[in-house]
């Protein structure tokens, strides 16, 4: 369990969990964490929604492009066949190979946070379940990830592309910057989210989608947000 220091004990001394904070207002709270720690916390977001993950009809997953990406510097890999490997070189991935990679990443070598596939390499990357699957880490063409167009996908996730889905409580998370950010420019990644989130609500859920909402920093508590405010 991480200790907590004495400044940002203090930071939160007046802090009440059982307040329903305006979005901006949580934001200012949480940002006077900047100087409490040594590191750049992340911002996080934790969403609880009324689904029923069980039902295929209510999962929800996606992908949004954040307007000012997430703050951390995102390594990414391809597979893709030898012709291809230059071209994904030429476009920034970090981890670039075909049967080789396939080989290394068996073995448990993983070297990168994001993953990309070509179409042609999935009969071999879909071996690597067991390995990627744990990690959220296998290519899907429903998020973008198992494509020809390689520098297209390598620069949406390096550009702050996140993907979502929901786990098996119905919560969906995400980290949507770092507090190193302007306040403005955390509020439009945090919108930008939450907006993706609720055009994403599945057509068979009846009643209130959105039950709850909290944010927070890497060391600080959680801030429960005004829904009507978003």
């Amino acid at each position: 369990m991480a200790v907590v220091g004495k400044r940002l004990r203090k930071v939160y001394e007046g802090v009440n969990r059982d307040n329903l904070y305006k979005v901006t207002e949580a934001i200012k709270v949480l940002m006077d964490t900047k100087n409490a720690t040594k590191f750049d916390q992340t911002l996080d977001i934790s969403m609880n929604l009324n689904v029923d993950v069980r039902k295929a009809d209510q999962q929800v997953r996606g992908v949004v492009q954040l307007p000012h990406g997430t703050g951390k510097k995102v390594r990414v890999g391809v597979f893709c066949s030898p012709e291809k490997v230059e071209e994904a070189k030429k476009a920034g991935a970090d981890v670039v190979g075909s049967e080789d990679l396939v080989e290394k990443v068996a073995k448990g070598e993983v070297d990168f946070d994001k993953c990309i596939s070509t179409p042609d390499m999935m009969a071999k990357v879909g071996k690597l379940g067991k390995v990627l699957g744990p990690k959220g880490l296998m290519p899907n063409p429903k998020v973008g990830t198992v494509t020809m167009n390689i520098a297209d996908a390598i620069k949406a996730l390096k550009a702050g592309q996140l993907e979502y889905r929901t786990e098996k409580n119905g919560i969906v998370h995400a980290g949507v910057g770092k507090i190193s950010f302007d306040e403005k420019k955390i509020e439009e990644n945090l919108r930008a989210f939450t907006s993706a989130i609720l055009k994403a609500k599945p057509s068979g859920v009846k009643g209130t989608y959105l039950k709850k909402v909290t944010i927070s920093t890497t060391m600080g508590p959680g801030l429960k947000i005004d829904l009507a405010d978003l």
